[in-house]
């Protein structure tokens, strides 16, 4: 199993606005560059799921694992005979509020998908959670 984190602390959004922003998936592809398009029916809650197009990829269909409203969400991507976890967190702590998320993938070729996919993501965590507290402070 691989896993890796990032860990962001700011005084620029509550949770409530960063889960606002997860929360419309519709709208990711007005603050991430990454991709095309996401897509939600229904409710942003554990056992929904969306699609997801890369600029650099394909289509992917992505599960709701986990959501906690206002705290905490984890979405899993099925590759072929592995298991990505996207883990995101929202702590209120005497510094401002913490985020952290941590991408797991496990599996037999799990190995192949951290290269492939993973690693891309948390190579790129930095930059993308400083835009995503700044377009959620907005709203």
């Amino acid at each position: 199993m691989w896993s890796q984190s990032h860990t962001l602390v700011t005084k620029d959004a509550t949770k409530e606005q960063m889960w606002k922003l997860f929360a419309d998936v519709n709208n990711w592809h007005t603050w991430d560059d990454g991709i095309e398009y996401a897509k939600l029916e229904g409710k942003f809650e554990k056992g929904n799921h969306f699609l997801l197009k890369p600029k650099k990829g394909p289509k992917i269909k992505i599960e709701l694992y986990e959501t906690i409203p206002n705290s905490k969400f984890v979405d899993l991507t099925h590759f072929p005979l592995a298991k990505m976890y996207g883990e995101h967190t929202f702590e209120d702590t005497p510094e401002g509020l913490k985020l952290t998320v941590t991408m797991t993938v496990s599996g037999i070729l799990g190995f192949l998908w951290e290269k492939i996919v993973a690693q891309d993501i948390v190579n790129n965590l930095p930059q993308e959670m400083q835009n995503q507290v700044r377009v959620a402070g907005k709203l």
